[in-house]
């Protein structure tokens, strides 16, 4: 459940959100909800056919519905033809915001070679280093770094407790959530007589405009040049990104996800949870690959592809083991089989 102290009258939203309204339109909405969870005052969607019974019983005073399912709402309904981006729309307008006060709070240290704008607010604890930019509007929550170097743009958001390196670029309006780490070393070593070199890692990271990177998530900086998110790219927590790893325009990845150094993602991909990326790969723009997928060779088509099996029975699971382990065996039997016929033949 979702409550803030704004409300809206459904014909508002209905013009907000260009929906056509079937109810009445003086009908108030102060939160969202879910079907099941809604009581009266509160909007929810219904944008998935399996919730159906859910949708003919929900208590909301209305519901985001689509124009073939309008008829089973119970309560008043906004309908367009993407109730779910009506939804991702409209929670916006009932977020929780902090009150936003520029200026700077106890214990920021600001090297004196840094540029922060005055509109900008840097919260206890900040500390920004030299030759650092922070531009117009931007948060910075409390105990976050940034190093030196970096650049932050106008309208940015970063969370407590992050931590940019050197050499960070943040394109505008982006969002950092807490934990997330910025610029860390890449993992380069060079093999010497059984010992590890370590191979500095020179570049940096350059993340676009209205990029959102999740709680906990590490972006390494480049070996030499940068490592790249673009413009409108959403990473979830947890995920691992390599070094010089270049993702494309409007690509989302689910959590724990690794990319391996080098590799090239693609605009408007799409990658699940748990999936794992090797290195130096190009994947197609307009990818999608499931969970827990292996991707282990370059994708040169877009498209759906999985890997992996999916969950079964652990006694069907390790009869199937033994069936995949027999199966180099099996395929060496058929091509003597065929051999043999084809002697036969001859």
């Amino acid at each position: 459940m979702s409550t803030t102290d704004r409300s809206f009258r459904l014909d508002e939203l209905a013009k907000l959100l260009g929906a056509e309204l079937r109810g009445d339109p003086a009908c108030v909405v102060e939160g969202l909800a879910t079907l099941d969870d809604a009581v009266y005052g509160q909007l929810s969607f219904f944008a998935n056919p399996r919730y159906l019974d859910s949708l003919c019983n929900t208590q909301a005073s209305a519901v985001l519905v689509a124009q073939e399912h309008a008829d089973s709402a119970p309560c008043s309904a906004l309908v367009m033809s993407n109730p779910y981006l009506g939804y991702a729309t409209v929670s916006r307008y009932f977020e929780r915001q902090g009150v936003f006060k520029a200026g700077t709070a106890d214990g920021v240290q600001i090297d004196p070679s840094a540029k922060v704008s005055e509109s900008a607010q840097l919260c206890a604890n900040v500390v920004v280093g030299a030759e650092s930019v922070i531009g117009d509007g931007a948060y910075l929550g409390p105990n976050t770094v940034v190093g030196a170097r970096c650049h932050i743009d106008k309208g940015v958001r970063i969370n407590a407790n992050v931590t940019l390196y050197d050499d960070i670029k943040v394109g505008a309006h982006s969002l950092i959530h807490s934990g997330a780490v910025i610029g860390a070393d890449g993992f380069g070593f060079a093999p010497d007589k059984g010992k590890w070199v370590k191979i500095s890692q020179l570049g940096g990271v350059s993340i676009g405009a209205n990029v959102e990177v999740g709680a906990g998530t590490t972006i390494d900086r480049g070996a030499l040049a940068d490592t790249v998110i673009a413009d409108g790219v959403k990473l979830d927590n947890q995920i691992q990104i390599a070094h010089n790893v270049n993702i494309g325009e409007d690509s989302a990845i689910a959590g724990c996800t690794a990319v391996a150094g080098s590799t090239k993602i693609g605009a408007r991909c799409t990658v699940a949870g748990g999936v794992g990326i090797t290195g130096h790969l190009d994947i197609a723009d307009g990818t999608h690959i499931t969970a827990m997928s292996l991707v282990s060779k370059s994708v040169a088509k877009a498209g759906a592809y999985s890997s992996g099996t999916g969950l079964m029975p652990h006694k069907q699971w390790k009869r199937s083991v033994v069936r995949f382990r027999q199966l180099d065996e099996l395929a060496k039997r058929l091509k003597s089989l065929e051999e043999k016929l084809d002697r036969s033949k001859g």
